[in-house]
């Protein structure tokens, strides 16, 4: 989110962040792509980088987006972009292009470990899939459902 009148991203406190939403790049299953792959793609769609603050890859490793601190541009709706985490997760279709979780084994142990590391850092009070939000099966399971245990249990 570009600032008209300075050119420079958007940003905020780490208080205002009270929730993870949860993406796809809604790509095949298999196909790895990294942030910089969405960043290109999202740069191609006008946006000043990448929406989103974390990408977990096919392997599991985590790649950093945009600063958390700084405003994502992954989620409009009742403006969650100014309160939330955007993490996206690579894959989402299936071999016909149909939404599906195509999460590995290993994307899923790293963004539970990446939930836990944020709820332990921010005051999140709610993790939500991007479907919570849009008409869109993104991210192809209830993210609320699987993760929302992980910041109600910090101490």
């Amino acid at each position: 989110m570009k600032s008209s009148s300075t050119g420079k991203v958007a940003t905020r406190k780490a208080s205002d962040i009270d929730e993870i939403i949860i993406h796809c790049s809604a790509t095949h299953a298999g196909l790895n792509y990294t942030a910089d792959d969405i960043d290109y793609w999202h740069r191609s769609r006008g946006f000043t980088k990448i929406g989103y603050h974390y990408v977990v890859c096919l392997t599991g490793t985590i790649d950093p987006g945009r600063p958390v601190l700084e405003i994502g541009a992954h989620c409009l709706k009742m403006g969650k972009n100014r309160t939330s985490i955007g993490i996206c997760y690579v894959g989402g279709l299936d071999d016909l292009g149909k939404p599906m979780d195509t999460r590995t084994p290993q994307q899923k142990e790293s963004l539970e470990m990446l939930i836990k590391k944020l709820c332990a850092k921010y005051p999140i009070k709610r993790i939500s899939g991007h479907r919570d939000y849009a008409n869109k099966a993104c991210p192809c399971f209830d993210a609320h459902k699987e993760y929302q245990h992980l910041c109600d249990k910090r101490g």
